[in-house]
């Protein structure tokens, strides 16, 4: 996929589809018979623990205990731009943002990268203001990848690393350059390979991002021919670690026939790629929307029902006969037209729901995790914090369990000991004080984390921290983490309760309104909008309901939160405790099980 850098701009797309397409029908392998597809395992068996390297059997992907694993992620880029770092770290800490996504229930991240990382660059658009992304200052591009790596794997998220580009100004149609050529890209994949050696949270990589038109597969001509170069590559990062996953993109055209760049696997069926390790090829497409381009299919009297026969022809088929797992690389939309709004829904529906198809399934990562992809956007909103749920709801039905396997590369993972005895030391009408004994680790801890609700308010070294700038009169919940020097954390000491001192309150008031925006039955998403209904600004507010049953809140944007028993109480953000009279604010959170119904809320402001 293409994207600005930082901004957001609509991508002019090359004209890729130079004819009128003929009608698309399924595609029948022309090469030699395949083994007949596996059966459906039970839904359960997504519950792997995605333990070790992996590899594959068929159409599916094993951990190194030989349990099936659907990977269900999100591709978070930067790394190939001239940033040289993921993005978003100019708004937000690193492990804040992967906690997010473990949160939201992804379980892989796929890392674009261009070949310039490798000549020492130093990443830009990194703040370290408030005590974030401290451990990453003067680290180079590499470095900052491992700290991303290896956290990810911490908290059991596995990695695939994408090379997008070969330099940072734009992507290829083919693999090589004039000034990177074929020798510096197969370098560049066989140092990775051995960089990440022994560090399961990296699973594969795939070798280069949407070949195009001139790229053919099968043609036999060693400048073009992507499935060969392909294989020339894929040897070559097998011979450096052999445990490795190689995931191998498709091309434009085949037999005159167009598709999306790089999701044109239909040559497959009579020129498969050849791995000289077994069970380590994983092949990849990418499909988009109209928000992309526009492309005859969406305007086919019969869409979205001629969408499957489609995805057969160019990538289904490798996974309904066997050949190979299929990995949906890259796919997104802004959501805002109808005919995409139809699209995902039949994507979602193609890609085969875990509950019904476990992990045999199509895997994916979807485009993309950041909002600053032009023509996509991302599952955050341009806050790099609020979740669209819309389209994250879209997804639901297709996430899967998380992996348990681990991640690490042989370096400290265990976790620092649980925070004791949190106790308010003292209020007033703006402040509340906080203290806590000490935790203990086998390395030693370096800092603690001290969150009100769920948002992070403080990093320190000490076992005290005063939190400031509160509302007279208002209940604030606290927690402690601690942390050591790998970045390990400690899981949340027991809340405690303060309420500052005075009234507060004035003569503003709030009323809240509730709305699910979507519920799959096992979660759902909901949305709440708080409005001012006084004569005054107000300086905070605070929303109470309870729930019907066992539903618990899994997650929670624009606003901090604690659950006890049923009942959940959502306090501001430090940047929307301010509404106009007369003015609305909003907030969200996901939950499960589903069917909550609409609650009856409660309104303070302060």
């Amino acid at each position: 996929m293409r994207h600005p850098p930082r901004h957001r701009v609509r991508r002019a797309l090359v004209a890729f589809l130079t004819a009128a397409l003929t009608a698309l029908v399924p595609i029948t392998a022309a090469g030699p018979a395949q083994a007949a597809a596996a059966p459906s395992p039970s839904p359960g068996a997504a519950a792997a623990s995605g333990a070790g390297y992996w590899h594959t059997d068929g159409r599916r992907i094993l951990d190194a205990q030989n349990q099936p694993v659907r990977m269900a992620g999100v591709n978070w880029f930067g790394f190939e731009t001239a940033n040289y770092v993921a993005h978003g770290l100019w708004s937000r800490d690193y492990k804040s943002m992967i906690d997010q996504m473990k949160t939201l229930g992804y379980n892989t991240i796929r890392l674009p990268y261009s070949d310039d990382i490798f000549k020492g660059t130093q990443p830009n658009g990194i703040t370290y203001a408030n005590g974030l992304n401290t451990d990453l200052q003067g680290l180079n591009s590499l470095q900052v990848m491992d700290r991303i790596v290896d956290y990810a794997g911490s908290i059991g998220l596995k990695v695939v690393l994408d090379r997008h580009r070969p330099d940072s100004s734009a992507q290829s149609a083919l693999w090589y350059t004039s000034a990177v050529p074929e020798t510096t890209w197969i370098s560049d994949l066989k140092s990775l390979a051995a960089r990440y050696q022994g560090n399961t949270a990296v699973i594969g990589i795939d070798l280069h991002n949407e070949p195009h038109d001139p790229a053919c597969w099968g043609c036999g001509d060693t400048s073009v021919d992507w499935r060969l170069a392909a294989e020339r590559a894929g040897n070559a990062v097998l011979s450096v670690n052999p445990s490795l996953l190689i995931f191998v993109e498709g091309v434009q055209t085949v037999n005159g026939q167009s598709n999306w760049w790089g999701g044109n696997l239909a040559g497959v069926a009579t020129a498969p790629v050849r791995l000289n390790v077994a069970d380590r090829l994983v092949y990849s497409a990418h499909d988009y929307a109209t928000s992309v381009a526009q492309q005859p299919w969406f305007s086919d009297p019969s869409f979205p029902a001629n969408m499957p026969a489609i995805w057969d022809k160019n990538w289904g088929y490798i996974f309904k006969q066997n050949i190979a797992p299929v990995w949906l690389g890259e796919f997104g939309t802004t959501l805002q037209s109808t005919v995409d709004q139809k699209w995902l829904a039949a994507l979602v529906d193609y890609l085969r729901p875990t509950n019904t198809y476990g992990a045999d399934s199509f895997n994916w990562t979807f485009w993309s995790w950041n909002p600053d992809s032009g023509d996509t956007g991302g599952i955050l909103k341009d806050d790099w914090q609020t979740v669209d749920t819309v389209k994250d709801g879209y997804l639901a039905a297709i996430k899967a369990p998380g992996f348990t396997g681990g991640g690490g590369g042989g370096g400290d993972t265990t976790a620092p000991s649980t925070p004791t005895s949190l106790a308010v030391t003292g209020t007033t009408s703006s402040s509340v004080s906080l203290s806590w004994k000490a935790s203990t680790d086998d390395t030693g801890v370096v800092g603690y984390d001290v969150y009100r609700g769920t948002g992070r308010v403080g990093q320190v070294t000490g076992t005290s921290f005063t939190d400031t700038g509160l509302t007279a009169g208002t209940r604030y919940d606290y927690t402690v983490r601690a942390r050591d020097a790998a970045g390990n954390t400690s899981p949340a000491s027991a809340s405690v309760a303060a309420t500052t001192t005075g009234t507060g309150g004035g003569s503003a008031g709030c009323k809240a309104t509730y709305k699910v925006s979507s519920d799959w039955g096992s979660g759902f998403n909901a949305d709440i909008t708080v409005t001012n209904t006084g004569t005054s600004v107000t300086r905070s507010w605070q929303v109470t309901w309870d729930w019907p049953g066992n539903q618990t809140v899994s997650g929670m944007w624009n606003a901090s939160y604690s659950q006890v028993g049923r009942t959940v109480t959502a306090s501001n953000a430090d940047h929307n405790g301010a509404i106009a009279a007369g003015a609305s604010t909003g907030f969200g959170f996901g939950a499960a099980p589903g069917g909550a119904g609409t609650r009856v809320l409660n309104c303070r402001a302060g």
